[in-house]
């Protein structure tokens, strides 16, 4: 078979064809009187093994040395083609991610793309400072796209540089709160405290919507944030977590406040200072709860807080006697 019908056929060009003859990849086995290659099927298939191989990702170099050794075995040589096609994969897609930030960012100039790309970069950097200057540095007119500031708010480490991250990411506007939602729904805990905090600094509906859905978190950290977050915008629905962060201790002085608040409402009072009393029963024993406890009705409105004060200053317990006192006597002089 001559070369011409060879290409024909494997739908290899001629000019390839004779590219792995000189590399003594494939050799036709003969020679027509006129001189021609001429190719036998054993050369054939040769050829289709070459270009499955090809197909594979390995070189010529590779897929010689493959069909010259018997005892060759594919594992590692496959197993290396899969790392690095992983690798090619991963920054085809970060090029990908970077292509979309910058067509996000509506550039109107050469300007606005220099800038998204600097951004990036500095996104990117080891260096914390780096990064906070990075997100701080002015935007000099162009927009930042949110979803760019989204990704980096869920994956920033450093406190710092995360909540620089997330001033800017509450003041990019756009869809910010879409852009960071997902996180909420993650694996990982901490791309989910990350998104809660950052929802926390957002404003609108859809931000205390999330927020309200974050109450139901099976971590109790990103429950915490939710509920001093989204009660601080009226949701009722952050009590039970707010007096259960009295109880427990963790920000309980911040939880205290926003119950306070929140009890502004007459329709809302009685159910917490229920909630909170509930508590008191509950824990008859344990002096430092009662303690936090009483310092909590102090945050009430002014009557309530005073008649229940005024029962604690009773208190069989010492201690809470005595603070829940002098908080009636501070409040009473007030």
């Amino acid at each position: 078979m001559l070369i011409g019908e060879v290409a024909r056929r494997c739908g290899v060009s001629t000019r390839m064809l004779r590219h792995y003859d000189s590399l003594g990849l494939v050799r036709p086995t003969g020679r027509t009187v006129g001189g021609y290659r001429e190719y036998s099927a054993e050369d054939v298939r040769r050829i289709f093994h070459v270009e499955g191989l090809r197909s594979l990702g390995l070189s010529l170099r590779q897929i010689g040395r493959a069909l010259a050794d018997p005892a060759f075995t594919p594992s590692a040589l496959v197993g290396d083609l899969i790392r690095r096609t992983e690798d090619r994969l991963k920054r085809e897609q970060e090029l990908l991610e970077r292509l979309r930030t910058i067509d996000a960012s509506a550039p109107s100039g050469w300007q606005g793309v220099l800038r998204v790309v600097e951004l990036l970069h500095g996104l990117g950097s080891p260096s914390a400072p780096r990064r906070q200057q990075a997100v701080l540095a002015p935007a000099e007119d162009v927009p930042v796209p949110a979803e760019l500031l989204a990704r980096a708010v869920l994956s920033e480490p450093d406190p710092n540089v995360a909540g620089a991250l997330r001033w800017a990411l509450a003041r990019a506007g756009g869809d910010g709160v879409a852009s960071v939602t997902p996180g909420m729904s993650s694996d990982n805990v901490e791309i989910r405290r990350r998104a809660v905090l950052a929802l926390a600094e957002m404003s609108g509906e859809e931000a205390t919507a999330a927020l309200m859905d974050a109450l139901r978190d099976s971590d109790p950290t990103v429950r915490r944030h939710a509920a001093l977050a989204s009660g601080r915008r009226g949701a009722i629905a952050a009590v039970p977590t707010l007096v259960g962060m009295v109880v427990e201790g963790a920000n309980d002085v911040e939880a205290a406040e926003v119950l306070g608040t929140l009890a502004l409402d007459p329709d809302r009072a009685d159910g917490i200072m229920t909630a909170l009393t509930d508590q008191l029963a509950a824990h008859k024993a344990d002096s430092t709860v009662r303690i936090r406890l009483t310092q909590a009705f102090a945050e009430m409105p002014g009557p309530l807080a005073q008649g229940v004060l005024r029962e604690l200053a009773d208190d069989d317990d010492r201690t809470v006697a005595l603070i829940a006192s002098a908080l009636a006597g501070v409040l009473e002089s007030g």
